[in-house]
């Protein structure tokens, strides 16, 4: 079943920021792997992932309305 999440990239990701991330369609049970891949953003620029606040990883499985945010490494000074 098709339902939808809010996504948000942030920093060097937002280059794979989708058009329609307010409200972007996904499988029910779809992973944020599989999310990442259908996006084209490559696991190894990907540093933490959030879904709805909590820390996740890519085996989270989605089921619609969650909100899913996806960061890179960061470097500070």
């Amino acid at each position: 079943m098709q339902t939808f999440i809010s996504l948000k990239l942030f920093a060097t990701l937002s280059n794979y920021t989708p058009a329609s991330a307010d409200k972007y369609p996904v499988e029910s049970g779809t992973t944020v792997r599989v999310l990442m891949e259908q996006l084209g953003v490559p696991e190894d620029e990907v540093k933490l992932i959030f879904v709805n606040g909590v820390k996740s990883d890519l085996k989270s499985s989605l089921t619609g309305g969650e909100r899913v945010g996806i960061f890179p490494p960061v470097g500070g000074g």
